[in-house]
């Protein structure tokens, strides 16, 4: 009988079978396994097996209704990750072979690694399949004979039980206070109609709170005058600058703005200027030697905001270039971790680094590296090698392996990482650091001014960085500067004096670099003694998803980025102001999660039962839900807005509430409301207060993005403020253009006053703006041609890209735009680039591609390829300007559902009509894609569109056989019926 050790990841079990190998014997190596006559060894990659409702309780349609809510399964199934369901068959595999005994989990040792190999055991071993013994391989350092000692003291199943429930617990726990909490704020916020999605989670909520609570810090602050007092002295050997301070000055806890060199009175600074105005002054000064060791290793957080505040790397782009440096050119450790130390067994791991880098092409790099190994400085310290401060991985430093070709971004992130790992090992830099204070006496009063010098004596590891180094030091060397000398009793002359007129600042916006900082450290915040010590280690989040959540947040669009700035939306604030009127703010709070951290950690150690926390979690929901579910919306307490322009129908004041802009009568009181409101949150899309005052003002908004249909899917439009006659007040309407209307009403249109972009495509006549689209001239109806004789019109927005006239321009006079980025698919909701190209073969305006880097040497797979290009081009074909919004929009999501019919459906031109619909579109045989379009040319042909409802097709005596005999069918049924009469 064998044993099956499962690891974590593929280089892990590589690493556990070299080891075994002078102990255990050779290993055969198999496709997804390593295999000898004792053991059998094989790898996940992260999560193989995902918690999910069971069937009973798995809430598909409504589920964004509270009449599902809450969802409190009684235990949870499990599914596979579809990323690595190929992994899992293989590992399930060698899991339930009948020569496998038993099981050791050799999963990274901490929580998540036990997570990761208890639900993929479940999954293999649970139902007809017996249970196997688990034994439980601790390791914290990966050098053969940690991993061969790791084997001699293998830990029991029975040991092990505490960090497996918390591990479940944690994971079952996120998942009831984010499916509930996301689905009851959403139930909440769509009770009125339309989709007003409203995620919440543990980690996500209070991370976007800190941006919220700074941003509110901000618009609070009033700018204070203060002024500085700058002097410049001249000695015998020349001149320096020095500053006014107050030697008595203290720190006042109530008002941080005070300092000791700021004066909060104009006067006050003239009088001490005029003071030391030409004066001799005395001088005192200290000198005395200083030094500063390098930073510590990497974790991923301190990489991420060190690539983010270097070179401006998001979170999410530093882990994908880290992850690369690891998987594909093993070169640096693994990445995803919260440790800064190495094993104490590492030394000599250490040392056969710096021998590569030595001799590596890395060639700035490796004279540091050769003097290192020279003079010794490779040697063992609790400030490098700590085992009590390795977690379930150690610090990210290079590898043994020098790495081949890097990109751009590559290279920056491996010399990033080389530095500091070089620079840990290094003596401490040295400085002498000098104070001196210039004193003025005038009728009796002396005035101190202070100046400071930095001297590096010696570079130690800032030599690593060269001229980079003023950057690493402290301070980041606004201070490293050589003061001129002044001798023993000198008397020094004031030569200039000048007052500084200046304002305080309010605190800066988080970049991703300081957000980063801010999620490491949220348990600083927390003032419960035993949950800011249960969070001290952990922070919100780990390493490994900080990026994702600042990333999800983003894509949520509750946070906004601006160059290196977070900056939270109207979104984010609307729902802050409802989690504090429901008064559930515990899930805007760290110290849910130091809540959490506290009662795992005593779960882990046997104080706490697995049944007693879970049964929190589910009250804790239920909580949630119910107050979300009793709450008046339009009561819901908050700090809200009144707008400057008055109501457009009775002058009355306008204020915001909750939900609404609304007019609250002349006295702002109630007291004559006219019944104006316009709603705070049309299709999804939450007003900021400038637009809504921007709104009123003009009575029209936009294009703006961000609005989302029934469907879910992002749509970009203009707002508009239109007199209904029927309630002879004000509402607000989405509004698609001129064009729409012109080409339903056949109404005369003037664009005399429009640019010539170019001639058209098409015909040659003019191209010109109108409404949402560039259009041919000849194609709306014009006092010289009432008759439109082309079709051509192309958006001036498609897919959320903004199609400048420049570059309509371009593709009228090149048969091609630039190059434009801000393209968003509405099937996999991704951002893409691509150049609009006029395609005289199709007659229409498509998407052309860039050709990918190595395409010539990895072609395209087919199976991705053409359904790609074939969503691409009809996107940008059928985008007209904003009309591609909410209807075009809706129309897509529907047509997925007739998909698993034409996945079994031949694609590509050898689909025979029946009789029926050959009578229309031809014999064929045809594509899939050119019957529909075929159909639609005949439907539009004939004017077969319901002129009340443009959704329903109208039948007439060809069409009628199709329909089985129907007037008329709905556009969305159209393919499922099509479906039916193709062979």
């Amino acid at each position: 009988m064998k044993t099956l050790v499962i690891a974590e990841k593929p280089s892990v079990a590589q690493d556990i079978v070299r080891a075994l190998t002078p102990v255990a014997g050779k290993f055969d190596k198999h496709a997804e396994h390593f295999e000898n006559d004792r053991y059998v060894v094989t790898s996940a990659v992260g999560h193989l097996v995902e918690i999910q409702a069971p069937e009973a309780f798995d809430v598909k349609r409504g589920k964004w209704s509270f009449a599902h809510l809450p969802v409190i399964p009684p235990h949870f199934d499990l599914k596979p990750v579809d990323k690595t369901k190929t992994r899992l068959n293989a590992v399930v595999k060698q899991a339930r072979r009948k020569d496998v005994s038993t099981l050791i989990n050799a999963c990274d040792a901490g929580r998540e690694g036990e997570l990761i190999f208890r639900l993929i055991e479940q999954y293999a071993l649970e139902g007809k399949h017996a249970r196997k013994p688990v034994q439980r391989l601790w390791l914290q350092s990966m050098t053969p004979q940690a991993i061969r000692d790791g084997f001699e003291n293998l830990r029991s199943d029975a040991q092990m039980q505490g960090l497996a429930d918390a591990a479940r617990s944690r994971s079952e726990a996120d998942w009831l206070v984010g499916i509930n909490g996301t689905r009851a704020m959403t139930a909440f916020n769509s009770r009125d109609g339309g989709f007003f999605l409203t995620t919440v989670g543990r980690v996500q909520t209070p991370t976007l709170a800190v941006v919220v609570e700074r941003e509110e810090q901000i618009r609070r602050h009033i700018a204070r005058d203060y002024w500085e007092v700058h002097a410049t002295f001249v000695a015998e050997a020349g001149e320096y600058a020095g500053k006014w301070f107050d030697p008595a000055w203290k720190k006042d806890p109530e008002d941080a703005d005070k300092r000791a060199d700021r004066v909060w009175q104009e006067r006050e600074a003239l009088a001490i200027a005029d003071a030391v105005r030409g004066q001799a002054c005395s001088v005192k000064e200290e000198s005395k030697p200083t030094t500063q060791a390098s930073p510590l290793l990497f974790d991923l957080t301190s990489l991420q905001r060190e690539a983010n505040g270097k070179f401006g790397f998001s979170a999410k782009t530093t882990l994908a270039l880290a992850q690369s440096l690891y998987e594909r050119h093993k070169a640096l450790t693994y990445p995803r971790t919260d440790a800064r130390y190495l094993p104490e067994d590492y030394v000599p791991v250490a040392r056969k680094t710096f021998e590569m880098l030595a001799h590596s092409n890395q060639k700035h790099l490796a004279p540091h590296a050769a003097k290192a190994l020279a003079d010794g400085y490779i040697k063992p310290t609790k400030r490098i090698f700590d085992n009590s401060k390795v977690s379930d991985h150690f610090a990210i430093i290079p590898t043994l392996e020098a790495p081949g070709a890097l990109s751009e971004a590559e290279q920056k992130l491996y010399d990033l990482v080389v530095r500091r790992f070089m620079a840990v090992f290094y003596p401490s830099a040295e400085f002498m650091v000098t104070t001196r204070i210039t004193t003025a006496s005038h009728e009796g009063k002396a005035y101190n001014f202070q100046s400071n010098g930095k001297v590096l004596v010696r570079p130690g590891w800032l030599a690593i960085y060269g001229k980079e180094a003023a950057g690493e030091t402290e301070g980041g060397g606004k201070d490293d500067k050589t003061l001129v000398p002044v001798k023993p009793g000198e008397m020094v002359r004031n030569d200039h004096v000048d007052v500084k007129a200046l304002q305080t600042r309010p605190p800066a916006r988080y970049s991703e670099a300081t957000l980063l900082g801010a999620m490491e450290g949220a348990g600083k915040w927390i003032e419960d003694d035993e949950l800011r010590e249960a969070m001290q280690e952990k922070g919100l989040g780990t390493p490994a998803t900080r990026a994702a959540i600042i990333e999800g947040l983003l894509n949520e669009k509750y946070m906004l980025r601006e160059g290196r700035e977070l900056i939270p939306t109207a979104k984010a604030f609307q729902l802050m102001t409802l989690l504090r009127g429901l008064q559930v703010e515990e899930l805007s709070k760290p110290e849910l999660t130091g809540d959490w951290e506290y009662k795992l950690a005593q779960m882990e150690h046997g104080k706490l039962s697995r049944d007693s926390f879970m049964q929190e979690i589910a009250a804790m929901t239920e909580r949630i839900v119910k107050k979300a579910k009793e709450y008046d919306r339009d009561t819901v307490p908050g700090d809200y807005a009144t707008l400057q322009t008055p109501c457009p129908h009775c002058g009355g004041v306008v204020k915001e509430n909750y939900r609404r802009y609304a007019c609250t009568g002349k006295a702002g009181d109630g007291t004559g409301a006219c019944g104006f409101s316009f709603t705070k949150t049309p299709a999804g899309r939450t007003f900021a207060v400038e637009e809504a005052e921007q709104f009123l003002r003009d009575k029209k908004i936009g294009p703006l993005e961000g609005f989302r249909s029934k469907a879910g899917w992002p749509f970009v439009a203009e707002l508009a403020l239109v007199h209904e006659e029927e309630s002879g007040n004000f509402k607000l309407e989405f509004d698609f253009g001129d064009d729409a209307k012109a080409a339903e009403t056949g109404e005369i249109v003037d664009l005399s006053a429009e640019a010539n972009l170019g001639p058209c495509p098409k015909c040659g006549a003019p191209v010109k703006a109108f409404g949402k689209s560039y259009v041919c001239e000849k194609s709306v109806p014009t006092e010289a041609q009432p008759v439109p004789s082309c079709d051509f019109k192309s958006g001036q927005i498609i897919l959320q890209q903004p199609v400048e006239p420049e570059q309509m321009k371009k593709l009228l006079q090149d048969g091609k735009t630039d190059l434009l980025d801000k393209f968003v698919s509405m099937r996999t909701r991704r951002a893409f680039k691509a150049r609009l190209a006029w395609s005289a073969e199709e007659g229409k305006v498509i998407f052309e591609f860039e050709p990918r880097e190595g395409a010539r040497k990895y072609p395209p797979r087919k199976t991705a390829a053409a359904p790609a290009k074939a969503a691409a081009r009809s996107g940008a074909a059928g985008a007209s300007g904003a009309g591609a919004t909410a209807k075009k929009a809706a129309k897509k999501a529907p047509a997925k559902k007739a998909a698993p019919k034409a996945e079994k459906t031949p694609r590509a031109g050898n689909l025979k009509p029946s009789p029926a619909l050959a009578a229309v579109i031809g014999e064929g045989p045809f594509g899939r894609g050119e019957v529909m379009k075929l159909l639609w040319e005949y439907i539009k042909a004939h004017n077969l569109q319901d002129p009340k409802d443009k959704r329903t097709i109208l039948a007439d005596a060809k069409l009628k056989p199709i329909f089985g005999g129907e007037d008329s069918v709905g556009m969305f049924k159209l393919a499922g019926i099509v479906g039916g009469h193709l062979g």
